[in-house]
């Protein structure tokens, strides 16, 4: 969910809290050595467990990635929740929903369609594990398990399957199987949401041959003459490929001169992620895991 650039730094406490600390450093009431809670992370009184629960599995579905099972963050780009200023100061998701539904997308955040009720839901799991730490920063105590993303309708996921990826996929072919290639449910949904690897497509250039996923592109200049290969670059002002025996050209942009047309095999995908349900996604695993 949320990446380095709406983080902000630990928030000082406010004008008139007490930052008496013991020999210890501590400033939170919760871990005995200082005065009381300073945020309304740690003052609130316990949410709901099951508003908890649904938020939990939430959060292990679309942010546990780049966040953490434990929400220090991890390598892939978002850092702790612990130390946001956004989580530190918002009260029931009235703070992280606009970033949720895409205010940062610009800087690097993107957009996760999730319905209103469910952003709380995952506030709410946020603010659970905050009021636990020991201090600010600090990591919460060792939890549970995380549950199993095996959480959707088969029969549903089925019927969404053969609306929206059938003509794409057969259960007979390239799926055939699918329940029996992963070594859980999380991996198996992260695995077919990102359409068979760990990101939204690609672009090419990357080293070695395009494959199922490279974006390709054909420049046709006035002359007639045309150039393809995997796509590096496009903007208002260049155009930049790799072609297929390695060489990188880069042309020059003028309105539609020269004429650009990009194939992305992944675009299938990337339109079903803006429209499709967190529900949507839970069935569609749910019919897959049943693949054996």
């Amino acid at each position: 969910m949320f990446v380095s650039s709406i983080l902000g730094q630990t928030p000082a406490a406010p004008a008139g809290a007490s930052g008496a600390q013991g020999r210890g450093g501590g400033r939170n009431g919760a871990n005995g050595r200082g005065a009381t809670a300073t945020f309304p992370a740690q003052q609130r009184p316990p949410g709901d467990p099951v508003l908890i629960a649904h938020g939990k599995t939430l959060y292990d579905v679309d942010c546990q990635s780049c966040h953490g099972a434990d929400l220090r963050g991890t390598t892939q780009g978002g850092i702790s929740l612990l130390r946001s200023q956004v989580v530190l100061s918002d009260l029931d998701g009235e703070l992280m929903q606009p970033i949720i539904e895409g205010a940062r997308k610009s800087t690097g955040m993107p957009a996760i369609n999730m319905a209103a009720a469910d952003i709380k839901a995952v506030a709410t799991y946020i603010h659970s594990v905050v009021a636990t730490e020991k201090g600010q920063g600090a990591p919460p105590a060792p939890g549970v398990e995380a549950p199993s993303a095996l959480v959707g309708d088969a029969a549903a996921g089925k019927v969404f399957f053969a609306a929206k990826c059938a003509s794409c996929h057969s259960v007979t072919g390239d799926l055939q199987g699918y329940g029996t290639k992963y070594p859980d449910a999380k991996a198996a949904q992260n695995r077919w949401v990102s359409g068979g690897g760990g990101g939204r497509g690609r672009a090419g250039g990357g080293g070695g041959a395009p494959d199922a996923r490279t974006v390709m592109v054909t420049v046709t200049l006035p002359s007639g003459e045309s150039a393809q290969g995997a796509l590096l670059l496009v903007d208002d002002f260049l155009v930049s490929l790799t072609q297929p025996d390695g060489t990188v050209r880069t042309f020059r942009r003028d309105g539609d001169v020269p004429k650009v047309e990009v194939k992305d095999p992944m675009q299938g995908h990337k339109t079903l992620l803006d429209t499709m349900k967190n529900k949507d996604m839970h069935d569609v695993t749910a019919y897959l895991e049943s693949l054996k």
